[in-house]
């Protein structure tokens, strides 16, 4: 289990509902005895992202890997919240959110030998703007970005053009972490072969759609302070393989073939329990799973199509036939673990009889074969969806055949995971199929705002003064309160349709320990280790 070991400097802490952490089978206890180095810890996930860059991956089969490759400006305490030092040792901002100061702590190096100093940090922010469609979360987390400036070797200023609270949080995650200049330098897709970080491992292979093998980074001492020891990692080695059937990944895991599994099946709980597998879980912060809507599309602009297919849906049931037993039904536009959640299910609750009347008033009128008709246009609305996680395919199919109930025929369109990224550049798509972790309210801006990157084409309208407004208000309460209004205004219009929130269930062999959950249900590996069987 991690443990909260706060140096001296500025602590931001939010509101984290059930945010604690979980260890890996076979705590430390009287069998296993202390920990030990050493060992290869293998690691079964469903997926591929296409890519070796932290600041451009957004999958969280290949976040796993690649978190351990970087460290960041700051960590983020899964228990409270809390925003906590770890490669900088302190901050501070401005009275309107516009500047930002940090000073580094020293010593810490790249492992390609470069000092992870301010001029490093520069580098690094100043390349992340320059970032293709791969990159939107490090952009979305430097909206407004100016530029910094190097103060001194251990100290720098962040400016922004317009107040950027959320700043702080982004430098906490996987898509800020920090990249010896050499590597963030290089082509987006010169880094997608690999980079090089300050972390506790080292990339030592990455074949694409097969494996990511890890080493463990000698010397490192720079580590977080919620790490529960200093110094390097215990692990020699780890092994990531893309095993894309969840009842392959589960019997692997059986077998001893494999220690850990991510996106643990509904089907494969009961076995694994019977067979003495631990299953850790943690909710996801950030966006649910569900539909969300190209606003520039004729369907998508229908408001009574997105009312109806919002009201259709049966969450319980696709949750309680898909899903891991840990799972929650989606509530409203935010994972109720994410900082400033509201609970919006009164808009979204499912209520075919209300759908029905709004699409007969919409003009919307049963066909011959029961989809229904307007103008001679059937209602069929293509959802562009990806392999990323098990349950994505089940799922779909369930809200297909909940959907057809009231008229509306789903054209379910699967893409290559690596293909999304430029599908939502180029908004070639009538609605999209995904969820997307973060552990702040800001997530609802960088998706949403019509002044942002709005690969969902949403319009100027009432949406973006709070979005805008949360981003900027240094007042909890006042940054509470727009991010509700931004809530209710989603889910009131429907601009989105959530369904579950995603929960990240492992399956972790009773050798393997220590297989730690950060703020964003991310695994962290510096203190995993390995017991004898």
């Amino acid at each position: 289990m991690r443990r909260s070991l706060l140096a001296p400097a500025a602590v931001l802490t939010v509101a984290l509902a059930g945010c604690g952490t979980a260890a890996g089978a076979g705590a430390p206890g009287a069998d296993a005895g202390p920990p030990r180095p050493g060992g290869t810890l293998t690691v079964a996930v469903a997926s591929d992202q296409g890519c070796a860059d932290p600041q451009q991956v957004k999958s969280n089969d290949s976040i796993y890997s690649l978190r351990q490759v970087v460290d960041s400006l700051t960590d983020q305490d899964p228990r409270s919240g809390a925003i906590v030092p770890w490669l900088a040792t302190r901050w501070s901002s401005n009275p309107q959110a516009t500047a930002w100061t940090f000073t580094l702590r020293r010593g810490a190096t790249f492992s390609d030998g470069s000092p992870v100093d301010a001029a490093a940090v520069k580098a690094n922010l100043d390349r992340v703007p320059k970032l293709g469609a791969r990159g939107t979360l490090a952009k979305g987390y430097l909206a407004g970005y100016a530029g910094t400036d190097v103060v001194a070797p251990d100290r720098f200023t962040v400016r922004f053009t317009k107040p950027n609270v959320q700043f702080l949080q982004g430098t906490s995650t996987h898509s800020l972490g920090l990249l010896s200049p050499a590597s963030a330098a290089r082509s987006d897709d010169e880094r997608c072969a690999g980079v090089v970080g300050s972390g506790p491992f080292v990339i030592e292979s990455y074949v694409k759609d097969q494996t990511t093998v890890l080493a463990r980074r000698p010397g490192y001492a720079w580590g977080s302070p919620l790490f529960t020891h200093p110094g390097e990692a215990y692990l020699d080695h780890a092994e990531f393989r893309v095993v894309p059937e969840s009842g392959v990944r589960a019997g692997s895991l059986q077998s001893g073939e494999v220690d850990v599994i991510a996106s643990v099946g509904q089907q494969d709980e009961a076995p694994l329990a019977a067979a003495g597998v631990a299953m850790p879980a943690r909710p996801n912060p950030g966006l649910p799973f569900g539909i969300t809507f190209n606003q520039a599309s004729p369907l998508g602009k229908d408001p009574a199509v997105r009312e109806a297919v919002t009201r259709g849906i049966d969450r319980d049931q696709v949750v309680g036939a898909v899903f891991p037993s840990q799972t929650k039904v989606a509530t409203g536009p935010l994972a109720s673990t994410t900082p400033y959640w509201t609970d919006r299910s009164a808009a979204i609750r499912f209520d075919p009889a209300r759908a029905a009347r709004v699409l007969d008033a919409a003009g919307w009128v049963p066909g011959p074969d029961g989809v229904r008709v307007r103008g001679g246009q059937r209602l069929v609305v293509p959802v562009t969806w990806a392999q990323n996680a098990a349950t994505n395919r089940p799922a779909l199919e369930l809200v297909q055949q909940q959907l057809r109930g009231i008229g509306i025929e789903v054209d379910l369109q699967e893409k290559q995971i690596s293909e999304l990224d430029g599908i939502q550049q180029s908004g070639n798509f009538v609605a999209l199929w995904g969820n997307l972790t973060r552990a702040d309210p800001d997530i609802l801006r960088s998706q949403f705002s019509s002044a942002g990157v709005n690969f969902y084409r949403f319009p100027p309208g009432p949406l973006d003064a709070p979005l805008t407004a949360q981003a900027a208000a240094v007042d909890p309460r006042k940054r509470a309160a727009a991010a509700a209004r931004a809530q209710q205004i989603l889910a009131d219009d429907h601009r989105v349709a959530p369904v579950a929130e995603l929960t990240t269930v492992l399956g972790v062999a009773p050798t393997a320990h220590d297989v730690a959950f950060d703020a964003s249900s991310r695994i962290q590996l510096h203190d995993t280790w390995k017991s004898e069987e």
